[in-house]
Order: C-alpha cells, then structure tokens, then sequence
C-alpha cells in the first residue's frame, strides 16, 4: 500500500519569493513542490505526496482561521492519510503556521500529522501538544536531518505503529504523559539515580524538570519626581502605516519612534500592528496600549521627572524567546545610561 500525504510549504520554499511574497493566499499544487522532493526520497516508495498547499507567512498570520479551513478542506478533498507540514526551522511566522495547520487538520481530519522546527520556534510552545514536532537545526541546512526523521514519524503513524520516546524517535518533549509500569517503586528507581549521580554515572531522569529563567527585581527609585522614564510595549504600538514591517505574529524585529513634543497618540496617526487581539480599541486611541498621555499628565504635573524621547515596540503575539530576548537586549542598551525606569506594556 502506498499512503497519500499532503504538504505544506510556505512562499519561500515553493520559489515563489521571500517577505515581498509573503502576502500571497493559499494554493494547492499537484505532487512535490520545493522540500517535498527531499520528503518522497525519504518515504521511500511507501508514500507519495499527492498536493503541496502553499500560503505566504504574512496572509497566514492576519487570516489564521481561514487559511486553515483551506487547508482543511483540501487535504479532505486529495482523501489524505496524513499530513506533513514544513520543515519552519527557526522561522517564526512559518512554524506558527505549520503547527496551526497541523492542528486543525489533526483535529478536523483525524489523519496523523508531523512537523519540525527549531526548539526555539514560537510554534514549538503553541503546538506541540497536537502534534509531533521534530527537533530540527536554525536553519534550513539542517533539512538533511529533519526530513528523515518527519518521513519516519509520519510512516509509522499512518501503519499504526507505536511511537517511542522523543529521545528514540527525535521529536520535541511535548508535556504529554503516559502511564507506565515498573517492578521498581519510585522511591528505589530515584535511590538509584541518585547513587549514579554521586558515583558520575550516566543516568536518566524519567521527568525533565522545566528551566525558568530568574531575573533579579531592580532596587525601587528613589526619587521617581526626578526619574526619566521610557515607554516599552509588546502591544505593537506603531505610528500610523507601520513604516518598520513589524508582523502581526511572531515578531522579527521591533521600532523606535520619537514622541518628542507628542502629548496624545491619536487615531490615524498611530496604530497597532498586533495580530493577537481585536484592534478595534487601541486603533480607535492608542494610549489605551502605550499610555503617552497618562505618562505627559504625570510629567506636567512634576510626579515624574521627565518621559523619554522616544519609544519601542514589537509584537509579542507568537514570538519566539530567542528574538524577544535579543530585542529585550538591544533596547536595554539604547536605554542604558539615558533613562532611570522603563515601563513595559502589553495587551
């Protein structure tokens, strides 16, 4: 038996373009397009890609519900037995989209669905809990590797056959737990790892702890009627046009605009550009996100010493810890030496 697969790709691995073309809406071509001839070597014989789904990663991210009814629905019509999205790598907005997609087509279709990314990808958080996500490179160099590992996952899924451990099978941990039986207690198993571990043997806990980062509070100002004070927000408050491109998902860079002389952030010439949340509000006054005006009110009535000259924004909406502490970096940097408090806002 030789299964049918649908792929999915974005607009730069169909050919298509980059983000010039990372608008365009989503279509359905017949058999391998771009990754996939790599993906049918890997299958083997024992599976053919019958239509590759294409959607530009900027369409996807501002139609996310739509473009993944399309999907759905085409997958539906080629009568798939599974479902292979990407491989995103590190790409954000992508890897947003194929986790989404395989959700959907996963709980819709019922077919098995495998992706793969970077373990950074913003996706990997989003999605893996609705499907496998193998551990792929940074980059698209890393396909050599990702793809045979997609093409195993996907295989055995649709035979039947049982998964192992994402150590064994080379997906993502994805906080799913299953029940399984020793002849050991607890107590014993842990006694001997524990004994491994004072003896420097190799030993493996049976539940990975999560790693949180600890960042130390700052000491309070002492003075706040004398303290400059900068505006941050993950709200993607921009001016009006949003001239620096910020997505509306899975952000790849962030803003600095001048407010220098602006005491309100008014409608049509401010904006959000944030794809997270209904933007109704923030469009209609943005201070209701970056509080210029609160923060001007503050300044004239001397409770603050002064609001900086300038502000940041970026999307939180889906953006991957890499990037968001690389912009937290970046911008501590620029405020450094200039400002005494920062106040960051959301949504």
């Amino acid at each position: 038996m030789t299964y049918k697969v649908v792929h999915y790709i974005n607009q730069f691995f169909a050919g298509i373009g980059g983000e010039e073309k990372a608008d365009i809406a989503p279509e359905v071509r017949e058999g391998v397009v771009g990754p996939g001839m790599a993906l049918k070597n890997a299958f083997k014989g024992e599976a053919e890609i019958v239509a590759t789904i294409i959607c530009g990663d900027s369409y996807f991210a501002e139609n996310m519900d739509a473009a993944s009814d399309f999907v759905v629905e085409a997958v539906k019509k080629y009568n798939a037995d599974g479902f292979v999205a990407g491989p995103a790598f590190n790409a954000g907005r992508y890897g947003t989209a194929c986790g989404a997609v395989c959700k959907a087509v996963g709980e819709k279709l019922g077919i098995p669905t495998v992706s793969a990314m970077y373990v950074e990808n913003p996706g990997v958080d989003l999605y893996k809990k609705y499907t496998y996500i193998v551990s792929a490179a940074d980059s698209a160099r890393g396909l050599g590797k990702a793809v045979p590992a997609m093409a195993s996952i996907i295989l055995r899924q649709m035979k039947g056959e049982k998964l192992g451990t994402p150590k064994e099978e080379g997906y993502i941990e994805r906080g799913v737990r299953v029940n399984k039986f020793y002849d050991e207690v607890g107590a014993e198993r842990a006694v001997k790892m524990l004994i491994s571990k004072l003896k420097g043997e190799a030993f493996e806990t049976e539940y990975a702890m999560p790693v949180f980062d600890r960042v130390e509070p700052r000491p309070a100002l002492k003075d706040v009627t004398k303290a400059t004070i900068a505006l941050v927000t993950s709200g993607g408050i921009v001016p009006f046009g949003n001239p620096d491109h910020i997505a509306a998902s899975s952000a790849q860079n962030y803003g600095e605009y001048s407010i220098a002389g602006v005491d309100d952030l008014k409608e049509g010439e401010y904006q959000t550009a944030h794809g997270g949340y209904d933007q109704t509000y923030a469009n209609q006054d943005p201070d209701r996100v970056l509080p210029v005006d609160v923060m001007r009110k503050l300044e004239k009535e001397h409770k603050i010493g002064k609001l900086y000259d300038y502000f940041y924004a970026t999307v939180g909406n889906g953006t991957g810890v890499a990037n968001a502490k690389r912009f937290g970096t970046e911008i501590g940097k620029k405020l450094h030496g200039k400002v005494d408090a920062v106040i960051l806002t959301s949504t």
